[in-house]
This record gives structure tokens, C-alpha cells and sequence, in this order.
């Protein structure tokens, strides 16, 4: 989930809505200058029973961001006295509601950058973590607590959001406290660049949560599901997640999109440190009226479309959020895929050619299976797993084209392996999972921990 901090610079009023079109339209460039970030969420947990970490205590997470602060290159976001982030050069790290921590990495030229702030990024956890008995598991939610028994961290924003959440369905604060996802954003060359992106990632999103499921096992036992992860997001809040219908349409476009954020309602403003709830207001109804004498600024339409969550969503680039957070070795497989897929035209179509033939209404139903059934979904005559190999085939050709080379003269394509493996055999992370617990682990807490937590390199 993607934070909003205040930067304190002066507001920019939004006089007419020409203005938030504009905003997507600032955020064309050049193809020289296009970039892959991506965002890594964590579940954190005790070693001695799973249970999640609390946010307060001498080994709670805020101790845990005290401790990477104290350490290493990171200075403390601080809200109400609290340590609630943490701020790098080129990167930060942030907590979702129930302390699953958040890596917004660097925006980097190649996968290989992003593996190697990866790689410091698990060593530096790690090393603090051990310590404070803390594991951080590669699981999409939280496997025992419940919503209940975790400390939400203390963030205004999520004090506005949690209550919301309960009048709007039945599972979003089990999205706030437990779910885990590993996101990548990619840039757009022009409004027709961005639309067709928005298009195939959010066309694609069925695809990729069943290539990437791993969120069998949540309040102590498995649930039925290999992305409960994904399945908890059909019933969180319908108005600002799912899928968008205009963005399959010939008319898609940077106004359609403001017009659908201006139609959902907005979770808050702040004014001179003050925190409003506005969930009683669109964007659109704020713009129109203000509330309590404040008028909309560029600040808040920017925050607002951090509320927004949608398979794909649009800011001044494009973000997938269809894939559940992935054991380490599979985590570099996100921002590879979207790089080969995204960032070559030819492999963008064949992308798009393999999910274009379905409807609205059976994207949505694909959606819904993926969660349950993963690469055995069937499209047609075609299984997802046989889609999956062949949507690995194109992002490797991307890759390959592109051709960037690591010290070792490897392409970006080697960080598509471990997928491509699993996958071919028809399994996701989940499946793993689930073999595992019925198996090897037995059922045994210790052994989950053991057999899926992020260790140290040898």
C-alpha cells in the first residue's frame, strides 16, 4: 500500500478539473528515461510461535526500525513521537497497518540494481531481526494471527481507515493487518502508452496472481485458497479495487481515470498536521463544495490516488498489484517480468494477445478461480499454466532484447529461472506451501517458520 507523508511544501490549489488530468500527464517521459521500482512487503513475525510482531515493545517493529536507523544509512519518519518509517537516499521503509514492513525501493535502470539493494535490504532485516527474535516470513499473509490479536501501527491514516473498511465489506481489515504483495511500477511514454499498460496489466492480473499465489495458510491453517491474499480483495471496498471496465474499452484515457477517482471516496485530508476524515466525501463532492472552509489541492488528489486500488493502478506511472509477496529467491521475478513484458512493444502485444479474447464478466470469474485454483485454472482449452509459460517465453524475449548484463554476463532474463521451473511443473509458491505443511513441516509452526523464512546469504 502506498504511503502518503506530507512534504510541507506550499499547497497548489486545484482551481478546475483540467488540473488532474494534467497530473498523469506530467508523468510522460521519454523512453531513455524509463524506470522499474518496485515494492516489497513483508509479514513479520515472532520465531517463537508465528504470531505477528507488535508494533510497541523491546521487540516490537518500532524497536526494529530504531535498530536499522542506529545502524545503517536509514533516518526515522516520526508521527506523534512514533517511528513509523524510515527514509534513504533513494529509498524507504514503511510499515503497512499491521506491521508488515515495506521496502519502496530505488527506482533503478535494470532488475540487476534492484536485486543488489535486495540482497542488502535481507541482510540488513536479517541481521536486526535475529536479534530481536524477529523472522520475516516469504508468505502473502500473516499465517496465525487474527485481525484482532495484532497492534495496528499508530498512523492517522489507518486509524480513519480501519473503521471504514467494516462499512464497505466484510474482509478489508484483514487486507490492512495480515496481506502481504510485492508490487512493480513502470513508466509511459504517452497517454496511449500508459492506457495500453493499464490495460494489459490489469487484462493480466488473473494470470499473474495464479503464477504468483502464496497465501494458503492464514489464522493458523490453511484456507482453502492459494491467494487468500487476492481473494480478500474482492470483498474489501468494491468502489476502489478490482477491475476498471473503462480501461478495456477504445475510449480509455487520463480523463476517464480522473473521472473514476473523482467518483470514490476519499479517506482524508491533512491541514497544518491535522488529520480530517473524509470518508463521507468523494473527491469529486470536495472539489465541488470544499469542506469546512478547506479547498482541494494537488496534495490531496495525489494522496487520494494512494487510496485508489484497482488490479492496476495509474499515479505518474503504472503499478501492478496483482501478486502476492514471494519467498526471496522469487521476489526478483516481479520487476523481471514486468521490465520483459512492459518495456518492449512487441512483447507488450504478445502479452496482450494472450488475455484479449475474454470478456468483462470472465475476467472476473478467472480472477475468482485463480484464487482458489492457481496455475490448474482453465481459460477455454487453455490451462493458466500453459498462458503462464508462454507469457514467461515473451518477458525473457524482452529481456534478452534489452540485454543488460550483470558482472557475470548475465542477461535479466536469469531472474526469471526459479519461476519458469515452478510454473512449468503447474505450481505456485502456494502449492509448495501447502505440500510442505501436509508434509515435511507437519503441521508444525516451527517447521513453517524454519522452511519460509528470510535468512542471511552463506
Amino acid at each position: 500500500m502506498s504511503q502518503f507523508v506530507p512534504d510541507g511544501s506550499a499547497a497548489v490549489f486545484v482551481e478546475r478539473r483540467d488540473q488532474l488530468i494534467e497530473y498523469f500527464e506530467r508523468g510522460i517521459k521519454a523512453r531513455p528515461q524509463w524506470r522499474i521500482g518496485t515494492e516489497y512487503e513483508k509479514v513479520a513475525v515472532r520465531r517463537e510461535d508465528a504470531r505477528a510482531v507488535p508494533f510497541s515493545g523491546p521487540r516490537g517493529i518500532e524497536r526494529m526500525l530504531a535498530e536499522l536507523a542506529d545502524r545503517f544509512a536509514w533516518s526515522p519518519l516520526l508521527e506523534d513521537g512514533r517511528i513509523v518509517a524510515l527514509r534513504g537516499d533513494k529509498a524507504s521503509i514503511t510499515l503497512e497497518p499491521g506491521g508488515q514492513l515495506e521496502l519502496s525501493g530505488e527506482v533503478c535502470e535494470s532488475v540487476h540494481c534492484a536485486q543488489e539493494e535486495f540482497a542488502r535490504h535481507i541482510e540488513e532485516i536479517v541481521a536486526v531481526g535475529d536479534e530481536l527474535q524477529i523472522a520475516f516470513l516469504g508468505l502473502g499473509i500473516q499465517p496465525v494471527s487474527r485481525v484482532g490479536e495484532i497492534e495496528m501501527v499508530p498512523k492517522k491514516r489507518y486509524g480513519i481507515m480501519f473503521p471504514y473498511m467494516a462499512k464497505v465489506g466484510t474482509l478489508g481489515q484483514r487486507m490492512m493487518m495480515q496481506t502481504a504483495t510485492v508490487q512493480a511500477n513502470m513508466d509511459y511514454a504517452s497517454e496511449a502508452d500508459a492506457m495500453m499498460k493499464l490495460r494489459v496489466g490489469m487484462g493480466l492480473a488473473p494470470l499473474l496472481n495464479a503464477m504468483t499465489a502464496n497465501s494458503p495458510l492464514s489464522d493458523g491453517d490453511l484456507n482453502g485458497f492459494v491467494s487468500f491474499r487476492g481473494h480478500i480483495w474482492t470483498d474489501t471496498d468494491t468502489a476502489r479495487s478490482g477491475f476498471l471496465p473503462f480501461v478495456f474499452g477504445t475510449g480509455a484515457s487520463f480523463e476517464k481515470y480522473a473521472d473514476y477517482a473523482l467518483d470514490v471516496p476519499m479517506y482524508f485530508i491533512v491541514r497544518d498536521g491535522e488529520w480530517y476524515d473524509m470518508t463521507s466525501l468523494t473527491f469529486r463532492r470536495f472539489l465541488e463544495e470544499g469542506y469546512r472552509g478547506h479547498r482541494p489541492t494537488m496534495t490531496d488528489w495525489d494522496s487520494h490516488l494512494t487510496t485508489l486500488f484497482p488490479e492496476t493502478r495509474m499515479k505518474r506511472y503504472i503499478e501492478l498489484r496483482s501478486i502476492d509477496s514471494q519467498p526471496p529467491e522469487l521476489m526478483l521475478s516481479v520487476p523481471a517480468l514486468t521490465k520483459g513484458i512492459f518495456y518492449d512493444e512487441d512483447c507488450l502485444h504478445a502479452a496482450w494477445d494472450l488475455v484479449k479474447g475474454w470478456s468483462y464478466a470472465e475476467r472476473i470469474d478467472l480472477y475468482a478461480a485463480a484464487h482458489r485454483r492457481g496455475l490448474q485454472t482453465r481459460a477455454g482449452r487453455f490451462s493458466f499454466r500453459d498462458l503462464a509459460m508462454e507469457l514467461l517465453t515473451i518477458a525473457r524475449t524482452g529481456l534478452e532484447r534489452h540485454s543488460v548484463k550483470n558482472s557475470r554476463g548475465d542477461d535479466e532474463s536469469v531472474y526469471l529461472e526459479r519461476l519458469t521451473e515452478l510454473n512449468g511443473r503447474g505450481l505456485c509458491p502456494a502449492d509448495v506451501v501447502i505440500e510442505k505443511w501436509n508434509g515435511a513441516w507437519n503441521q508444525q509452526i516451527g517447521r513453517l517458520i524454519d522452511g519460509s523464512s528470510y535468512k542471511a546469504a552463506a
